[in-house]
């Protein structure tokens, strides 16, 4: 990619809609621009609607409204040009050629942003906020992307690495006056320092099982015998007929996935095919695929019958299930059909049910109860990007390291060795210290037009 270039892309989704916005940006943006327009050329106004004709060699192709950002203030930091259209699939091609053919050239993917990042504009965990805004679907993701934007995170970040650059320096100043035995760090503190950073490197770590259970939204198995009401329950809790309900064994015989919304934070539902011994190679397949959602979730739902099980014989299937599946899921015994079971309740499993609608609330305060244990305050600070938990755990690992090896007494010099590790991966977060490759791999996940 050339920062000379002079790009064009669409910055709205396709289709036929009232309006599309295509993008330019780059030093010739307001000159392709002027090519586009008929007459001399013009001083455009800058961050005012202007509306113009757009016009290419075979004559009109829109009014539009032209809207000017002039560097170093603009998304990007160069000249930003936006014309607003009419919401035209044709149009919009026809207006991206037009601006070819006067000299841009098409946007790669995420190349307004990583322009946007290599003139300073946002730092890489911003940058990486902007496709997690856009891709969020729940006010919890929208409030964590939001939070990363305005630069939160990058200066929890940011903080902790000067901690290291202030240590750093006193290790490698007392390196400079090693001739005179002067000690410029004392151990003691220097111990208790890297006792802190390591732990809130930790903390950060932890929080992303939180932060991926929001972005990601909370993948909860249904999971049961044949006929406990899996179908009715997950149709209960969507309010909407979306698995097909029936009185045979054996109906839902692959997983059904759909999702909604608690209290801001997004849930994939997962109803699987019922749990038996069966000699049908469908319905089998299906059960090993159940299996195998109820490893993969968050939160496993056991649902039984309780017309037809008491506790005991059910909380043993619970104990089955668990070893069939590990101790990773959160795993919720749930009888299901209370409504028709006698009375006589140890309190030991909940009961609901899914035709009436029994207890679903205290279903759903189960879920929540389950992602507010993930949440892990460190200052409001949440990890959400796989990216970064891995240069945070180097960099708990290079702590760690310059921890051992002041308990060994080893040199000043090796000391700072570890510290600057430390430094480096930390700097990966942000952006400070960042491999071409990386960028690569980060922006190629953007839509064309950001």
């Amino acid at each position: 990619m050339s920062d000379r270039d002079t790009i064009c892309a669409p910055a709205t989704a396709g289709g036929v809609a009232a309006v599309a916005v295509v993008r330019l940006s780059g030093p010739e943006a307001v000159a392709v621009l002027d090519r586009l327009t008929p007459g001399p050329a013009r001083t455009w106004p800058t961050r005012r609607a202007v509306l113009a004709p757009l016009v290419d060699a075979d004559g009109p192709i829109d009014e539009a409204l032209v809207t000017v950002f002039r560097a170093p203030a603009s998304y990007t930091g160069e000249d930003v040009v936006e014309l607003g259209l009419h919401g035209s699939p044709y149009i919009v091609q026809r207006a991206l050629q037009a601006a070819v053919k006067a000299g841009a050239r098409l946007a790669r993917p995420g190349e307004f942003t990583l322009r946007a990042y290599l003139n300073r504009k946002l730092d890489l965990s911003q940058a990486e906020a902007v496709a997690d805004l856009i891709a969020g679907q729940s006010a919890a993701a929208h409030r964590l992307a939001m939070q990363q934007l305005r630069g939160g995170y990058s200066a929890h970040i940011d903080a902790l690495r000067r901690q290291l650059i202030d240590l750093c320096a006193l290790i490698e100043l007392e390196l400079d006056f090693g001739e005179e035995d002067v000690t410029f760090a004392r151990r003691d503190e220097l111990d208790t320092l890297l006792v802190d950073l390591i732990a809130l490197c930790t903390g950060l770590i932890d929080s992303f099982r939180y932060g991926n259970a929001v972005k990601q939204g909370v993948p909860v198995a249904i999971v049961g015998a044949p006929n406990s009401g899996k179908s009715t329950l997950l149709n209960a809790l969507l309010q909407e007929d979306r698995a097909i309900v029936s009185d045979i064994p054996g109906t839902t015989r692959d997983t059904v996935e759909e999702t909604i919304t608690l209290d801001g934070i997004q849930f994939r539902f997962i109803d699987t095919a019922g749990l038996r011994e069966t000699g049908d190679t469908v319905e089998r397949m299906g059960i090993e695929r159940s299996y195998r959602k109820a490893r993969e979730a968050a939160i496993v739902v056991l649902l039984g019958d309780a017309a037809a099980l008491n506790e005991d014989a059910f909380l043993t299937q619970a104990a089955l299930l668990r070893e069939r599946i590990g101790e990773g899921p959160q795993l919720l015994p749930v009888l299901n059909k209370s409504d028709l079971a006698e009375a006589g309740r140890s309190g030991r499993v909940m009961r609901i049910s899914a035709r009436t609608g029994q207890g679903l609330d205290a279903l759903k305060e189960a879920f929540m109860r389950h992602v507010q244990a993930l949440h892990h305050d460190e200052g409001g600070v949440v990890v959400t990007n796989a990216r970064h938990v891995e240069a945070l755990a180097h960099a708990r690992q290079a702590l760690e390291d310059a921890r051992a090896g002041l308990s060994q007494g080893i040199s000043g010099d090796l000391l700072a060795v570890d510290l600057r590790r430390a430094m480096h991966h930390l700097g990966e977060i942000t952006g400070r210290i960042t491999p071409d490759d990386v960028l690569g791999s980060i922006f190629g996940r953007f839509c064309i037009g950001k």
